[in-house]
């Protein structure tokens, strides 16, 4: 790189999407341009704080989303996803998954800059999660709003559940695969806890019992709905210790919270935990699998917390 210049990376194998990139930061003063195949390929030449990346949306190596995702925290980086006019839910979908935000095709010079000068500020370093530091309740609903500035409901409502305003069931399963495929990329600990009771609750119950779930956890776990009384946490970079403290300060919470069923009686709370790496976790299934033994195993002794082991 030469001294002085910063590098506008364009990640795709669409040769017009090169060529049209090119042009367009040749028309840049002080940037100069780079083209590479693959987010893994990005990440292998170390991108400095202050270059650009433009991810083509259309990439046919990987999910241009999961590549945002994997991106997000790991360079200081402003990055685009470059998408075809009139994509209207590209922007929100983008800016949740880590994104800076879109550009349309063709891109030209002059809407690259535009976009560079909207964007002039660096993104805050994000502070390390701890789960000994406690944060304010933040239901995903509205945490996916302020992260896409989303007005349309669709975007939002196509991956939480209407009662609870946590995590659907469809987008639980989109995140199992995803957290574990990281976890076993980078060999780091992930744990799969099931939660749940046997009765009917009300949605008045259902939504203070999500708001001590949100308590109990980081803003890196992902908490959804499993189904009407039960629920299913990811918490990476997690063990079966960290987990167990997690469930535990769930359970304390509830009972603090004097949290009762439709009949009247307290919701008894039953905990399954699984974690990986195990010796008998191959796939996302087993991790999946071994945690709704344990809670099932849980609910049937009337509550409490059980590790797969």
């Amino acid at each position: 790189m030469t001294d002085g210049l910063r590098t506008v990376r364009v990640v795709t194998g669409d040769e017009s999407l090169l060529a049209s990139a090119r042009a367009a930061v040749k028309g840049l003063e002080g940037w100069e341009f780079s083209g590479l195949a693959s987010a893994a390929e990005l990440l292998a030449h170390t991108p400095v704080a202050g270059d650009v990346i433009l991810l083509d949306g259309a990439l046919s190596v990987e999910n241009v989303y999961e590549a945002c995702r994997r991106l997000a925290g790991r360079t200081r980086c402003r990055t685009f996803v470059v998408v075809e006019a009139g994509n209207a839910l590209a922007e929100p979908i983008a800016r949740f998954c880590g994104a800076t935000g879109t550009l349309q095709r063709p891109l030209t010079a002059s809407g690259l800059r535009a976009a560079l000068e909207r964007s002039a500020a660096p993104a805050p370093e994000r502070p390390e999660s701890r789960r000994d530091r406690p944060r304010e309740p933040e239901l995903p609903a509205a945490l996916l709003k302020d992260l896409s500035g989303a007005t349309d409901e669709g975007v939002v409502g196509a991956v939480t559940d209407p009662e609870t305003g946590l995590f659907n069931y469809a987008f639980l399963g989109f995140k199992l695969d995803e957290e574990f495929k990281r976890a076993q990329r980078f060999g780091q600990p992930l744990a799969c806890v099931m939660l749940g009771f046997e009765a009917q609750a009300s949605e008045e119950a259902l939504r203070e019992l999500s708001g001590v779930f949100l308590t109990a956890s980081r803003d890196t776990d992902v908490l959804g709905r499993f189904d009407e009384s039960a629920f299913l946490f990811l918490l990476p970079n997690t063990g079966q210790d960290g987990a167990e403290i997690m469930a535990r300060r769930v359970e304390e919470l509830a009972r603090e919270r004097g949290l009762r069923d439709l009949v009247g009686d307290p919701l008894s709370i039953a905990v399954g935990i699984s974690s990986a790496p195990h010796p008998e976790v191959l796939h996302k299934e087993d991790l999946f699998t071994r945690a709704r033994q344990a809670f099932l195993a849980a609910r049937a002794e009337g509550g409490g917390v059980v590790t797969s082991v």
